[in-house]
């Protein structure tokens, strides 16, 4: 634990769900639900005013067309999203070298280690100063949250929501922490909490209170020593810069089981194209190559094949994750596939033509000892009707560019028709056309940013304070700003 609150946690509100808000001047004010819109959706993110309405993240998306029918319901767009992300994160390694990413809209910051604060009024201020440049910068909020540990600063943050800043002095940790139920500790989850609640322990205070011993009988021995120090405000973590990723990884459910072989190694082999992009997005390379395959009856099965070496070469991903396909059983249907690629890398092997050329030799070898005979017709895949191939080019939320009318987003698809709503981020609500799915002066774009003209924030934080003031025990340990 610090003296002081120099550890920053900050969680972007509502972040994919008020980032479509802000791209979108028609949904501004409105219920939005982002994820995936099949049959078997599930919720990524709602807006604050979908959530009052009961709707929550992983929530299946059907559940949520019941509780807010009348709420946008829109395709994740993560191009947008990661560009937002990385403008955040390059804000806060201005504020210090040691930022710990957890996702695309959270992370830690260790404000001491930056010089940016070493007391209660430089912490606010810095925060503060954060979330202005956050709403300068991208036009989102964010959340803050501000004390002398890990745990406690993303436990403020949460407490800010949405749109606030709270920091917790130290020395008030337990008092805070009292009154909350268990449920608020890393680690305790739904099942923990009945069983914690069974014991009599709904609130932090009363874990507390239990001692290390009784914990330590209800849950074991390492879950219940670092409850009760959880409990007691107490977490030694560090913030730590590099979080080495162990996997990449991408994968696919599936409204409609998919029956057709032909079709299910499309599904692979795309997937492992995706699967290498991501890859090369974050500069690595790996060695070994996993298919996940869920079938009809929900059995998931994963195999693997390891590589003579790492790779980033899509051809031996691709190749890879289609000969490991040849060893599942498919014929009852399958709802779910990923690809993703372990044993990662900062380097990949220079003899990657040779290994693709390998790679390449053993699947003609496959293909021709497993060819059909000549009397044996070969399937062809399943066509798609036009309401699917109208979702899979003009997903709901997605950006749009007409040759007349501009820059605009797919409102729906359907019937052979596509609607769009014709505005950009710094417009009026516009207007609504509906199209052919075909028609030719209709494209895909690329997302617009959501800031017209970002401020110039290449001095920031110079100007926020960084000095010790003797003021700075009166500055409300605690106290929530809007």
């Amino acid at each position: 634990m610090r003296p002081a609150p120099t550890i920053l946690h900050l969680d972007m509100d509502a972040f994919y769900a008020s980032a479509e808000q802000a791209a979108k001047p028609s949904l501004r004010g409105k219920a939005v639900v982002v994820g995936g819109l099949g049959p078997r959706g599930v919720v990524a993110t709602a807006s604050y005013e979908a959530r009052r309405l009961g709707v929550h993240s992983a929530m299946p998306t059907a559940q949520a067309r019941r509780l807010a029918p009348n709420a946008a319901y829109l395709v994740p767009r993560f191009s947008l999203y990661r560009t937002v992300s990385d403008q955040v994160m390059e804000l806060l390694g201005r504020l210090s070298p040691l930022v710990e990413p957890l996702s695309l809209d959270e992370a830690f910051v260790d404000l001491e280690a930056g010089g940016t604060a070493d007391d209660s009024a430089s912490a606010r201020a810095t925060g503060e100063g954060l979330r202005a440049a956050i709403r300068a910068v991208t036009g989102l909020s964010g959340s803050v949250g501000l004390a002398g540990s890990k745990m406690l600063a993303k436990i403020a943050s949460e407490e800010a929501k949405p749109d606030g800043l709270l920091l917790i002095e130290p020395g008030t940790e337990r008092e805070l922490l009292a009154p909350m139920s268990v449920r608020i500790l890393p680690g305790v989850g739904p099942a923990t909490g009945d069983h914690l609640r069974r014991a009599g322990m709904t609130t932090v205070h009363d874990l507390a209170e239990a001692g290390e011993a009784e914990l330590v009988r209800l849950v074991g021995k390492a879950h219940g020593h670092g409850l009760h120090r959880m409990a007691l405000g107490l977490d030694d973590r560090p913030v730590v810069a590099e979080r080495d990723a162990k996997s990449v990884s991408v994968e696919d459910t599936f409204d409609v089981d998919l029956h057709d072989r032909v079709r299910v190694r499309a599904e692979v082999e795309r997937l492992a194209v995706r699967c290498v992009e991501r890859l090369r997005a974050a500069d690595r390379s790996g060695r070994t190559v996993v298919l996940k395959v869920r079938r009809y009856d929900f059995s998931t099965l994963t195999r693997s094949e390891t590589l003579r070496g790492p790779t980033d070469d899509p051809t031996v991903v691709r190749e890879a994750a289609a000969r490991l396909l040849e060893s599942v059983d498919t014929t009852g249907g399958v709802r779910l596939l990923g690809v993703g690629v372990t044993g990662l890398a900062d380097y990949t092997q220079e003899d990657l033509f040779a290994q693709a050329a390998d790679a390449r030799e053993l699947a003609q070898r496959d293909r021709e000892h497993h060819a059909p005979a000549a009397e044996e017709p070969v399937p062809e895949p399943e066509a798609d009707n036009d309401d699917q191939l109208a979702a899979r080019r003009w997903p709901a939320g997605h950006d749009v560019h007409h040759e007349e009318h501009g820059h605009g987003w797919v409102q729906g698809s359907g019937i052979g028709r596509v609607t769009v709503r014709f505005e950009e981020p710094w417009s009026a609500p516009g207007r609504v056309l509906t199209f052919r799915i075909d028609d030719p002066l209709l494209r895909p774009a690329d997302p617009l940013p959501l800031v017209r003209e970002s401020p110039d924030y290449s001095s920031w934080p110079a100007s926020l304070p960084k000095s010790r003031s003797s003021g700075a025990a009166a500055s409300g340990g605690g106290e929530s700003s809007p």
